[in-house]
């Protein structure tokens, strides 16, 4: 499931990104916020109209916003599989 399709407060685990939807210097600042695969993830709120403005995110114990694209280039997953990676950590 993509981030921007996540339901609000739902917690999961970043599974993969798509590096090459980004721009260098997006994908940067992504990575400095701790957006990363297997890096815990909850989307708190949707802006705009319809939601289909920038989204806040909980990444680890920071809140970051999001632009709705950048959001989609990010694959998230939940239930039993997502909390195996909180046991490994």
């Amino acid at each position: 499931m993509r981030l921007t399709d996540l339901p609000l407060r739902q917690p999961a685990y970043v599974d993969l990104i798509d590096w090459s939807a980004l721009s260098p210097s997006e994908g940067q600042r992504l990575r400095e916020f701790g957006l990363c695969e297997g890096a815990s993830v909850e989307a708190l709120h949707r802006g705009g109209i319809f939601g289909r403005g920038p989204i806040a995110c909980k990444v680890g114990r920071m809140t970051i916003a999001m632009r709705r694209s950048h959001a989609a280039a990010v694959t998230v997953r939940t239930g039993p599989d997502s909390l195996d990676q909180d046991r490994a950590a």
